[in-house]
């Protein structure tokens, strides 16, 4: 089974069934077939079997006719998020080198000396038939990048027999099945958009509502009129969604499941997203590398599903590493690593990443610290790399994004080291608050923490109030952006 041969089937026995909805239109099966098909052979006409395709659109309906085109053609997709800058775009293509670009910016690809191809002109037309599909689903089939927060991303390799692994546990944690009703709106390239909008749902034959950018008001109102049983979001974009000052106008009944990650989950606005909107929030924790290490399921106990990544997933033989040193018997603290068919293959073109990817004897590092309890629910402290040292102690960022969060009038969170004479670092906060809302001054904030019973080592010692967090291209909240900014503020304070 391919990607592609799921969508023969489906335009064969169920012609006319939606396979992707818009605000403004619907794609079938048979559609999506035959738009696939006319675009493969105009790829068929550039370059050789094996070489890249680079894919720039925005999300919708002609993103997955490319990806689906260009496996058809015998090419390798190269995925580039519709919010990445011409500096990123330009490291990816030399990357890869690939020879074509799919796009709706022909400007771009004229700039990078590459063959510009629009896919709108082949949705309607003769149909044709680009010659063999893809056999060997174990064969390279996409490469994308990392939604890093800072420098030029690394380039991960993708087949899709990782990705039907991963379907068939995204169908057991959330009894996923064709009668439901899916919405990404997590940018296709990445990991997350991939399982969400691409493969699980055309394995299902099950419709997917896409919006070509994410805003929470008219995702709401597509929600309610398409009938979402299945969401997909990262966590800002959900907490964007429960802020919503129309949340409360539509009717989500029939809402079930939320899957969400791509950084740690607050456990008290999820909580207040299932009591809004009925459903359960899910996630799998892992990484675009890695893939999952654990999952929660509707099975598990509520506070398990909110307070913990899962439970680790056996098939991923997951590790838990100090240094070199293996505690995974104690529960760690340690750094989780695993091995399993989840994993990606490697960075492309990248022998140093790859390097520090792996361990020496093959397992794949997370770059996150876990622990592990004995019923086998995963904790996430915080990035290796995330902590802030004060006065020599280490402070997890992500603990203090998820006390700090806890406050009703900040919508997000995220903490980053402020450089200290006497200290070496102390703990800075930037905030953002929920619509129609007045974030809390600093004074406030660790009033609130207090009432919490939260140890001072946790409190922020600086609160920045900015109207958004900036995004990184994956829809995380971008970090180094926020340290360039506060990098910025100190030079100007220290000005005379």
């Amino acid at each position: 089974m391919t990607v592609s041969a799921a969508v023969r089937r489906h335009a064969r026995e169920r012609p006319d069934a939606p396979a992707f909805v818009t605000a403004d239109d619907r794609l079938t099966w048979s559609e999506y077939d035959a738009w696939a098909d006319r675009l493969a052979v105009v790829l068929r006409g550039t370059g050789a079997d094996g070489d890249r395709v680079a894919v720039l659109l925005p999300d919708g309906p002609a993103v997955h006719a490319a990806y689906l085109a260009v496996e058809r053609a015998g090419r390798v997709i190269v995925g580039i998020g519709p919010r990445a800058g011409e500096r990123e775009i330009a490291h990816l293509v030399g990357l890869t080198g690939a020879q074509a670009l799919v796009t709706d910016r022909p400007e771009i690809a004229v700039g990078l000396g590459l063959d510009a191809i629009d896919p709108v002109p082949a949705r309607t037309g003769d149909p044709s038939r680009p010659g063999p599909d893809l056999a060997d689903p174990s064969d390279l089939w996409l490469l994308n990048s990392t939604s890093g927060t800072t420098g030029l991303p690394k380039c991960v390799m993708h087949d899709q027999q990782r990705w039907f692994a991963f379907h068939e546990l995204a169908v057991g944690a959330g009894a996923l099945g064709p009668d439901d009703v899916f919405m990404s709106v997590v940018p296709a390239p990445f990991g997350f958009g991939i399982w969400t909008a691409h493969v699980t749902p055309t394995l299902l034959g099950a419709p997917t509502v896409v919006m070509p950018r994410f805003e929470p008001d008219a995702a709401l109102a597509l929600m309610a009129r398409e009938r979402v049983s299945v969401l997909a979001a990262v966590s800002t974009q959900f907490v964007m969604l429960l802020d919503a000052p129309t949340l409360a106008e539509h009717d989500l009944a029939h809402l079930r499941v939320l899957f969400t990650g791509g950084e740690m989950v607050p456990a008290a606005r999820a909580a207040e997203f299932e009591a809004r909107t009925g459903c359960a929030v899910l996630q799998f924790y892992g990484s675009n590398e890695t893939g999952a290490l654990s999952r929660t399921t509707l099975d598990d106990p509520r506070d398990r599903r909110l307070r913990t990544a899962g439970r680790v997933i056996p098939s991923m033989q997951v590790r838990l590493l100090d240094d070199d040193a293996d505690v995974t018997a104690t529960g760690g603290p340690g750094v989780a690593a695993c091995r399993g068919p989840l994993n990606c293959l490697g960075y492309y073109g990248d022998a140093s990443a790859n390097r520090e990817l792996y361990t020496a004897d093959g397992w794949m590092r997370t770059g996150d610290v876990c622990t592990v309890d004995p019923d086998g629910y995963v904790t996430v402290v915080g990035r290796a790399s995330d902590f802030i040292i004060r006065g020599g102690k280490n402070i997890s960022a992500a603990q203090v994004e998820d006390e700090v969060g806890s406050h009703p009038a900040v919508a997000l969170a995220a903490a980053v080291a402020m450089p200290d004479p006497v200290f070496g670092e102390r703990v800075c906060v930037y905030v953002e608050a929920p619509p129609g809302a007045t974030a809390p001054d600093l004074d406030a904030l660790r009033a609130h923490l207090a009432d919490r019973g939260v140890g001072k080592e946790l409190w922020p010692e600086r609160l920045i109030v900015l109207d958004a967090l900036p995004r990184a291209s994956g829809g995380k909240i971008a970090k180094g952006a926020l340290r360039d900014d506060l990098r910025r503020r100190l030079a100007a304070e220290a000005t005379p």
